[in-house]
């Protein structure tokens, strides 16, 4: 056959058609240029994002068959490679939605084409009788930040803020109750971008006493870059309250809610108001918690391993907990480039508990040889102050050079009232000690001033630097009064009063970059602190010390696709000794005694993760693989000394953590959501000082299935594991809970009812920690009762359903206890977060 196509073919017109072959094949490539057409898809009113809208492009001659398809990420951004020249039209369409097109004129220079936002508005006609066939995602992936959608999950009109974090990735909370993110209770709490005090020094009472439709996100921050500070060593929990997105409103009008919780053992009051008249935003919320857990009991075996002597203990336990919470934003548009918003919070709790006390103390005999029988009556308030004040100006029309100047004071002022009653009748004399009622104040007030800017270099390029100073003052003053028939006698050598006074000033210089499927962040911040320590009453020495720190931050992003990426994350963070560590008081009775260590230093963390994201619209996965070294971290420590059980602190751990984290969201129909929460992670404590070392596996696991049902019921189902827990000198029990709910909308969608039951797997929760040191072994068992039935009825009121956004604080202060940001998918980059 060869043979014959040569006879037919000579050699010279065989070179002639492979040239024009050739010829051809390089004019098509010339000519095939690709181009990026990138831009948003929001909602009209709200301007959210509109996730997985369907993206169509065809020739402008021929809309039977499109020559390119994708959908929009979870923030409704997209990036759509188009190959070729001409005219084409671009078709986005969502479910319930008006389908937007756009004529676009593509030329041989290929390139990146910005068509900007698109404003999407619900389509009636197609509503009307037709089901939604697509799910809101609950979550929004990014390689540094996680971001959980409050609103758009069913269980929020029942649950409170505690509850929700149970489903959050990246956060585990245990059976007491207790909350860990990244693996470790070393975080900081953030409200609408603001630190606060109150609730980082007690986030798991403030949680669970917050309904969680107060919440419209949950974000945790597991990469703070170097725009944000050094401190807060695992990372960032930030509730936000109101919406930021910078962009101008037009729709004046006011929305709100009323809602109220009753339960078996809680209430719940909460007031939301929000709404915009011109230029003008304003919102506004007012709530109130309370809880009253009677019969708790705390049964606790010590045995000396010196001599075999024993004490046990039995603690029977009321507690009565109260939390308010009030805030009022204002915004105002300036201009068309500039903003100046404040807000005014306050947040307080009250807590009343009530201890009986039974201490026997055993040789080696089974009989016991001193008794120690008391009563003690606590009474904590904690109010807390913040105000906050922010000027935002943009210096061209796309918005993406700015400068912003924030201001904020925050203020915590604890106080806590104690009495010590011992029964004279049925205590033994040698371990007989004197009544005696304490008063602490553990006040702080903070001012911090800050200065943001940032700018474009190039195209998809970034550079943020800023500033920032803060002027904090602790104080902790405890006065000591011996009780003698009714009558109080101050006891000034046992009283302390103490003041710890620091300057911190900051700078930070932060690299973003874009470059296709690739993202890049890279910062350097330096914080350099003065500390001044006074010991005004009791005993200590004055000292003075400074230091400065050098952070380091950088992280790396592939875009794999549409819908998956991978990033590499390594960041140094360092975490502060709060004011409770650091105060030297000794709280004692006869065979304990409790102290903090004004000495502490600073803990330094370094940590590098390895993130996996990937979305589609029906399964959302995100796996983080992550290592960290901590040394010389706080730990609190015990240690027997005689009959005296010894409490108090000291940077005497080295910690060593590798694990995973895994979260899954699968939408299995239109109607049906499974969601799983789980991590797994190794932990290596050792303290050499005490020679003392811990090790394990820590295992947990929270399942949730949501339902819709007919006649538009919203049922819930949920359940969770939490596996042993492993710290220096003490390991835990495995625990388990489950619960249901129920809710439904009445009056187009005015009211709604909500029914919730929750319990412990076992119907009583008891939690067990064995603990040890070098001279002595320890069980304790805590049980009380949390079965829980609740009903909550929340009512919508206003003339538009609008959620209006004030702008919140840029200020995120870590040291005390926005730009673009890269959703998963086509969107590309890295998340840069707002505030230092």
């Amino acid at each position: 056959m060869a043979l014959n196509i040569m006879k037919i073919y000579p050699i010279m017109g065989i070179k002639k058609t492979l040239f024009c072959v050739a010829l051809a094949a390089v004019g098509t490539s010339v000519n095939a240029q690709t181009t990026i057409v990138s831009g948003e898809m929001v909602d009209s009113l709200t301007h959210q994002g509109e996730p997985n809208a369907s993206i169509r492009v065809f020739k402008a001659n021929n809309m039977d068959k499109p020559v390119a398809m994708s959908i929009t990420d979870v923030s409704g951004k997209f990036k759509q490679t188009i190959t070729g020249t001409g005219a084409y039209i671009i078709e986005f369409s969502s479910t319930g939605r008006r389908k937007i097109r756009r004529n676009v004129n593509l030329t041989k220079d290929g390139g990146e084409l910005n068509i900007g936002t698109l404003l999407v508005q619900d389509d009636a006609q197609q509503l009307k009788g037709v089901d939604v066939v697509a799910q809101k995602p609950l979550v929004k992936m990014e390689t540094d930040k996680m971001t959980y959608d409050v609103q758009s999950d069913n269980d929020v009109k029942s649950n409170t803020v505690l509850e929700m974090l149970r489903k959050v990735p990246m956060v585990v909370v245990d059976g007491q109750d207790n909350i860990t993110v990244n693996g470790s209770g070393a975080f900081k709490v953030y409200v609408d971008g603001k630190p606060n005090i109150m609730f980082s020094s007690n986030p798991s009472q403030i949680f669970k006493s917050m309904p969680a439709s107060a919440v419209k996100k949950i974000e945790v921050i597991t990469n703070p870059g170097a725009k944000y500070d050094a401190e807060g060593a695992v990372g960032i929990l930030n509730l936000v309250m109101s919406d930021v997105d910078g962009k101008k409103k037009s729709v004046n009008g006011y929305n709100g809610n009323v809602s109220a919780m009753i339960s078996n053992r809680q209430h719940n009051e909460l007031l939301y108001l929000s709404g915009q008249q011109g230029k003008l935003t304003y919102s506004t919320n007012v709530s109130y918690f309370g809880s009253s857990d009677d019969n708790a009991s705390i049964v606790i075996d010590r045995t000396s391993t010196k001599d075999g002597s024993m004490n046990k203990t039995q603690i029977d336990q009321d507690t009565k907990f109260g939390f308010s919470n009030a805030s009022v934003s204002l915004g105002y548009e300036v201009d068309s480039l500039s903003t100046i918003s404040t807000t005014l919070g306050y947040s307080g709790f009250n807590n009343k508990e009530a201890n009986h006390v039974l201490e026997e103390i055993y040789s080696k005999s089974s009989t016991p040889e001193d008794k120690l029988v008391y009563d003690t009556q606590n009474k904590n308030s904690n109010p807390s102050f913040d105000f906050s004040i922010d000027y935002q100006r943009f210096f061209n029309k796309e918005r993406t050079k700015n400068l912003i100047i924030s201001y904020l004071f925050d203020t915590s002022l604890n106080k806590s009232n104690r009495y010590n009653y011992y029964d004279t009748k049925l205590s033994s004399q040698s371990l007989m000690a004197n009544d005696f009622h304490t008063i602490s104040k553990p006040h702080s007030f903070d001012h911090t001033i800050q200065v943001d800017y940032t700018t474009p270099l190039t195209k998809g390029q970034t550079l943020n630097i800023g500033s920032k100073y803060i002027s904090r003052v602790n104080k902790a003053n405890t006065q000591y009064y011996s009780l003698l028939n009714g009558v109080e006698t101050y006891n000034e050598k046992a009283s302390t009063e103490y003041r710890n006074a620091q300057s911190i000033l900051a700078g930070y210089a932060e690299y973003v970059g874009n470059f296709g499927k690739f993202g890049t962040k890279a910062g350097l911040r330096y914080e350099h602190t003065w500390e001044n320590v006074k010991f005004l009453l009791g005993k200590g020495e004055d000292f003075k010390k400074t230091y400065g720190t050098l952070v380091p931050s950088v992280s790396f992003t592939y875009n794999i696709s549409s819908g998956m990426n991978l990033g590499l994350n390594y960041n140094m963070r360092i975490n502060r000794p709060d004011i409770y560590a650091l105060n030297p008081f000794v709280e004692e009775t006869p065979t304990s005694r409790s102290y903090g260590n004004p000495n502490l230093d600073v803990t330094k963390r370094h940590k590098v993760s390895l993130v996996f994201n990937s979305f589609t619209p029906k399964l959302m996965v995100n796996a983080t693989l992550s290592g960290a070294i901590t040394n010389g971290s706080v730990e609190q420590y015990t240690f027997l000394e005689g009959k005296v059980l010894h409490s108090t602190y000291g940077n005497i751990v080295k910690e060593r953590t590798a694990g995973m984290d895994l979260f899954v969201n699968y939408a299995f129909t239109p109607k049906s959501r499974l969601m799983l929460n789980g991590s797994i992670a190794y932990n290596h404590l050792q303290a050499n000082q005490l020679g003392l070392k811990n090790c394990g596996w820590n295992i947990n696991a929270f399942l949730n299935y949501q339902q819709t049902l007919p006649w538009n019921l919203q049922f819930s189902v949920f359940t969770g594991v939490q596996g042993r827990r492993y710290e220096l000198q003490a390991v835990s029990n495995t625990l388990g809970a489950a619960g249901v709910a129920l809710n439904k909308d009445f009056f187009k969608d005015k009211l709604n009812v909500s029914i919730q039951y929750f319990n412990v797997l076992n119907g009583k929760l008891k939690y067990k920690q064995h603990t040890f040191g070098s001279t002595y072994i320890q069980d304790m068992t805590y049980s009380r009762d949390i079965q829980r039935l609740s009903l909550t009825l929340t009512w919508k009121f206003g003339n538009t359903k609008r959620q209006f956004q004030t702008k919140s604080s840029n200020i995120a202060n870590d040291f005390g206890s926005s730009g673009k940001n890269n959703s998963q998918g086509g969107a590309g980059g890295l998340g840069t977060g707002v505030g230092m």
